[in-house]
C-alpha cells in the first residue's frame, strides 16, 4: 500500500468547481473522510472510515476536465445503512432527488440524487440477500463470499 495514493482498486475522480466545498459536503452527507490533500484547491483523496471499499478523488477543473453538464454520463453507487436518511440529509444540503427511495425485487432499497456539484449518486441499502435468478438475472461468475454484503 502507498499512503500517497488511493487504496481502492477502482476510484472515481469527480471534477468540481470548488474542491474544499465538495470535500466538506461529501464528508457531512456521505460520511467520507479526507485522507490526502494536494494543495488547497487542487485535489483531495477521500475514503470511508472503515476501509478502502469506497474511495474517491475530488479534483479541480483543469484543461481537459470540466464539471458535469445537463446530460449525465456516469453515476457513483454508494452503499449506505439508511437510504431514506441519507436522501433527507442530502436534500437538506442542496442535493436534488432524481429517483426517490424505492425497494426493488433484487433485495435493495435505492434512491438517486444529484449532488450540488452535478454528480449523480445511486444510494443502495441492502434489505436481503437475493439470488439473481429469483428476479430474472443470471449469475455468471459468483463473487467470493467475502465480497457479498
Amino acid at each position: 500500500m502507498n499512503r500517497s495514493a488511493p487504496h481502492a482498486r477502482v476510484t472515481p475522480v469527480l471534477t468540481v468547481a470548488d474542491v474544499r466545498e465538495a470535500v466538506a459536503w461529501y464528508e457531512d452527507i456521505f460520511g467520507f473522510v479526507e485522507h490526502v490533500r494536494i494543495g488547497e484547491g487542487h485535489r483531495a483523496q477521500l475514503g470511508m472510515p472503515d476501509g478502502p471499499a469506497a474511495e474517491l478523488v475530488v479534483a479541480e477543473v483543469r484543461p481537459g476536465r470540466r464539471t458535469p453538464q445537463e446530460m449525465v454520463s456516469h453515476q457513483v453507487m454508494l452503499k449506505v445503512a439508511d437510504v431514506t436518511a441519507v436522501v433527507e440529509r442530502a436534500t437538506s444540503q442542496g442535493a436534488k432527488v432524481v429517483d426517490p427511495p424505492h425497494d426493488w425485487q433484487y433485495g435493495e432499497r435505492q434512491a438517486c440524487v444529484t449532488d450540488p456539484f452535478g454528480h449523480q449518486w445511486v444510494l443502495n441499502q441492502t434489505l436481503r440477500d437475493v439470488e439473481p435468478e429469483e428476479w430474472g438475472g443470471q449469475t455468471v461468475t459468483p463473487r467470493p463470499s467475502s465480497q457479498v454484503s
